[in-house]
């Protein structure tokens, strides 16, 4: 049987363009847009708690294979092998399949929110699109498990224990069907506006590596690392399929009451409302104005304006509005082009051959220098990681815009997109940099894990934090350039420029200053990459203004590098033998977020206050006070409006009905 389309306000439709003619339709618009900032700042906050929730996960990951094995040959080996895990994760998680599948689904909702294409074309594009997807992930974890050999020789040919990569490598092929399955996924589940589970799955991979360490570690040594990564690999799966399931169940991401209540035509049902209420007159009405943190952002009243969506007259009668700009989902139906796919997978993997780079110039240092760099690069990472999490939550935002047509919509969000995150990557900047051999030392210093390697991380920690501006210029314009859902060529060009960067002063700089100098040409190539995409946005992307995106990332330069200052005057001030790094890390890294906190807003950097109003409105959306507010407690006992054929049940003489 066929579900006919839904038209979901809080997911899939777009709201109609206001006419001018219509009261309040100023006012209205102005509180659409900030009923929708207000939902994407909860989006954002949920989604990064659950993100740092899984990064904690990941350093205690961290911390056992430290504790365990720490960070000689064994370790050595299996960062070798984890070299698959990272690859699939970005190809089919973080950044590949996602910047192919979050326009296709956003465009399939489009499509169902109009309801010109029969049938649902969110189903029909599951069914197109996951079976062949699942064929291509098998395929490929089965040449990785046939290529280990040759896999491990080309990546580190100067390893000690060749066999033991190899193993491991074999292990973790597996995780290539399970990230595949979880980033489309991941990828269906944000384009509905569905943020919990996609936001978890690392919490259940971190685990399921913790817990095989713990339990198989004994026996099979470092080889209990690469099984957790396959129990973890299923763990991601099963965290989605639920959500996913109801979301394309249920179109409007509820279950349709009527069928429940005949298939269960008695019993009561107990309501038990608490809100707040303005009077007739004073704003929205309860139902159109209250929102849940996991309902969908919607966009504001008047951010389709100039789109060609339908909007209501004084009389309600439809009226077309004007159009500015073709939308996507006026189009034909596209399936899953190979050319977008094939961009998009490819500047995911020149992306991450970084770390190919690097462990292919650092397999012929001393041993353990893969494993600084590995540890270094994970801590680092954590600011430039929770500050693409607004990105990401956005992106469906993005090109949902730019599938109906809003260009200005799209820009505006980009641009402050890149801004916010670009202020907050730079505050953890500066935080890594002052307080870098604390973090280490707090984090790993144990167990085989000694004082020196605690020194040679954290200096490589703060070379890499260098680049983190980059890191995260890179994963916000990259997402604008595929927003489209067409193939773009640029992107991959611009990585591949800084690859050939970060090959070459790697290779320069690996003679004389080592693990340091691998981790610097990391950065310099990153940064090479960024400005020419900032350079290159335009008719290829998002029509962002460069100048604009410029000032916004040159403003919170100086003042992460004074904050990182003080910082690091704080910690070293407060660092003792006899002293817990607790002590000193927590002293600078609130000397360096004081310091930020009132040099930001001096030097007029962009996001700086609004970031703290949204936190603060996305942590109380529905306790504020509101005018003529009152308390409202219902209670309902109804019974069924009809019952199932065949005989009634007989009530009892002189009993009524309940209303």
């Amino acid at each position: 049987m066929t579900t006919p389309p839904v038209h979901a306000p809080d997911e899939a439709a777009v709201p109609a363009a206001r006419s001018a003619d219509v009261p309040g339709a100023d006012a209205g618009a102005d509180a659409g847009e900030r009923s929708s900032r207000g939902l994407l700042a909860r989006a954002a906050l949920l989604t990064a708690v659950l993100s740092v929730a899984g990064s904690v996960l990941g350093l205690a990951r961290d911390q056992a294979l430290a504790r365990l094995f720490g960070a000689g040959r064994e370790t050595d080996a299996f960062l070798v092998a984890w070299t698959v895990p990272e690859f699939a994760a970005t190809l089919l998680i973080e950044d590949g399949l996602a910047f192919a599948l979050v326009p296709m689904f956003s465009l399939a909702l489009a499509r169902r929110a109009q309801g010109t294409v029969p049938g649902d074309p969110v189903r029909a594009l599951v069914a197109a699109t996951l079976p062949r997807l699942t064929l291509a992930f098998a395929a490929a974890g089965a040449l990785v498990v046939a290529a280990a050999p040759v896999l491990v020789r080309a990546l580190a040919p100067g390893l000690p224990d060749h066999a033991l990569a190899v193993d491991c490598t074999r292990l973790t092929a597996t995780c290539v069907v399970s990230f595949g399955l979880a980033g489309y996924c991941s990828a269906a589940l944000r384009a509905h506006r569905r943020f919990l589970a996609p936001a978890a799955i690392y919490c259940a991979y971190n685990t399921g590596i913790i817990t095989a360490m713990f339990v198989l570690g004994g026996r099979w040594g470092v080889r209990a690392a690469a099984v957790g990564v396959a129990v973890g690999g299923l763990l991601m799966v099963a965290a989605q399929l639920p959500s996913l399931a109801g979301q394309l169940r249920h179109p409007d991401g509820r279950p349709d009451r009527r069928r429940l209540r005949s298939r269960f035509p008695f019993g009561f049902r107990f309501r038990f409302r608490f809100g707040f209420r303005r009077d007739e007159g004073a704003g929205a009405s309860p139902r159109t104005s209250t929102a849940t943190a996991t309902d969908a952002p919607t966009p504001s009243a008047g951010a389709t304006a100039g789109t060609n969506a339908p909007h209501r007259g004084t009389a309600g009668q439809e009226a077309p509005a004007p159009r500015t700009t073709p939308r996507a989902a006026d189009t034909p139906a596209r399936p899953l082009a190979l050319a977008l796919l094939g961009t998009v997978l490819l500047f995911a993997l020149c992306r991450q051959s970084q770390v190919l780079i690097e462990r292919f110039l650092a397999s012929g240092l001393p041993s353990g220098a893969i494993s600084h760099l590995n540890y270094a690069q994970k801590v680092a990472q954590i600011p430039m990681t929770l500050s693409l999490m607004l990105c990401t939550v956005t992106f469906p935002v993005v090109a949902r815009a730019v599938a109906d047509g809003d260009t200005e919509r799209a820009r505006a969000r980009v641009e402050r997109d890149v801004a916010l995150a670009a202020g907050l990557v730079l505050l953890g900047t500066a935080t890594v940099v002052a307080c870098a051999p604390q973090m280490v030392q707090l984090l790993f210093q144990r167990g085989a894990f000694t004082a020196a390697d605690t020194a040679a991380t954290a200096g490589v920690m703060r070379v890499y934090a260098l680049g983190l501006l980059g890191q995260t210029v890179v994963g916000a314009l990259a997402r604008c350039y595929f927003s489209a859902g067409r193939a773009n060529w640029y992107p991959l060009g611009a990585m591949a420029v800084g690859i050939a960067a970060t090959a070459g002063a790697g290779a320069w700089a690996v003679g004389p200053w080592g693990v340091s100098g691998i981790a610097a040409a990391n950065a310099a190539g990153i940064t090479v990459t960024a400005a020419l995409l900032v350079a290159g946005t335009g008719p290829r992307s998002v029509p962002v203004r460069v100048r604009r995106v410029l000032g916004d990332l040159a403003r919170p330069v100086p003042v992460a590098v004074a904050a990182a200052v003080a910082g690091a005057l704080v910690a070293d001030r407060l660092a003792a033998p006899g002293v817990s790094p607790a002590v000193p890390l927590a002293a600078g890294a609130a000397a360096v977020v004081g310091v930020f906190a009132v040099l930001a807003p001096v030097l007029g950097v962009r996001g700086a206050v609004p970031a703290v109003e949204s936190v603060r409105r996305s942590l109380r959306p529905v306790t504020r006070r509101l005018p003529h507010g009152r308390i409202s407690l219902r209670i309902r006992f109804p019974l069924p409006r009809r019952l199932p054929p065949g005989p009634r049940p007989r009530r009892p003489r002189g009993s009524r009905r309940s209303r």
